[in-house]
């Protein structure tokens, strides 16, 4: 009898140091936002000075937060509808567009005071920095004619619309293969995505989505030259060749696809969904994809930001019935 209690309580050791093994994200602390209620959308990191920025779209406000005290240091107010976001260090300058006006705000000094204003059009959205060539990409039009679908490409340094990259619907995620120089930019309504040619900023190529549409977040995993999408008809996470475009592997999530980062140190992909879960998967070198636990957030916490460097996957947590909340999951990778 004591040899099988032995057996058994050693079996069941054995069963949750497993469980415990697989489990991709431990939530380390909560930052509460008071007073900022609704949802988020983007978020954006400055190293240097240990501060996070997060497009509270609820709140018509980009707040920037201290991440050592935890608290909110200053709030950019005035915008109709804050959504992509993006802080480029070397100009010590944030970037933001507003999807409500149809414009990109550009802030800078200490503390930040907007410098300019680049007229887009409606539905301003997500955008990414290409560092090698100092150009900034941003979706934005596709809600009617007189906003047509485009990326805008802009000079950082100049602060100028160098030109806009006519697409066929309102582009979504957007990702940046640097050693290819190309751009990838999902495509949503048209169930393909686009890829840019980032000397000449024009589109080499289209790759359609044989069996999904609403392919709204991407990310690359450069060292396997393998993209990353997160569908939501149906809802799944989707990898395609970075060569031909055609699809490898593909695997079931949760619904409500908003945001996505792939991890290089543990070769994992974490895909944040409205439903209120964020689905982790472990990707081979090949694409083939699998399903780790799924760790529960809240109803439409959409949004967050991986920062590898530090391990961490920030999800942000909208305020409905409190305040918002900034969740810090850890990933294991440090």
């Amino acid at each position: 009898m004591r040899k099988v209690l032995v057996f058994g309580m050693t079996l069941l050791s054995a069963v949750l140091a497993h469980g415990q093994a697989k489990k991709p994200l431990t939530l380390g602390h909560t930052i509460t936002l008071a007073g900022v209620t609704g949802k988020f959308d983007h978020f954006a990191m400055d190293d240097a000075g240990d501060r996070l920025f997060a497009s509270a779209a609820g709140s018509h406000a980009v707040e920037v937060i201290d991440l050592k005290s935890g608290k909110v240091v200053q709030s950019l107010t005035g915008f109709g509808k804050p959504h992509g976001i993006a802080w480029i260090a070397e100009t010590g300058r944030l970037f933001v567009s507003d999807g409500d006006k149809g414009v990109l705000q550009i802030y800078e000094g200490s503390p930040l005071k907007m410098v300019k204003s680049i007229q887009l059009s409606e539905d301003a959205d997500d955008m990414l920095y290409d560092a090698a060539n100092k150009l900034l990409y941003v979706g934005h039009g596709g809600t009617n004619a007189a906003n047509p679908s485009a990326v805008a490409v802009i000079d950082v340094a100049g602060l100028r619309l160098v030109k806009d990259i006519a697409v066929a619907s309102h582009p979504e995620g957007l990702e940046l293969d640097a050693s290819g120089d190309r751009i990838f930019a999902d495509i949503s309504d048209a169930g393909e995505v686009d890829v840019i040619d980032g000397k000449t900023q024009t589109i080499e190529k289209k790759w359609p989505l044989v069996h999904e549409k609403g392919n709204t977040p991407l990310t690359y995993d450069a060292a396997d030259d393998l993209l990353l999408i997160g569908c939501r008809t149906p809802a799944k996470l989707v990898v395609l060749s970075g060569k031909t475009g055609g699809e490898l592997a593909s695997a079931a999530s949760n619904t409500g696809a908003d945001d996505l980062f792939y991890e290089s140190k543990t070769h994992r992909t974490y895909l944040i969904t409205g439903s209120g879960f964020v689905d982790s998967y472990t990707v081979a070198s090949d694409g083939k994809l699998q399903s780790l636990a799924r760790t529960a957030t809240a109803s439409e916490a959409k949004t967050g930001l991986l920062v590898e460097g530090q391990g961490v996957l920030y999800v942000g947590v909208p305020g409905t019935s409190g305040s918002a909340e900034v969740r810090v999951y850890r990933t294991g990778s440090k």
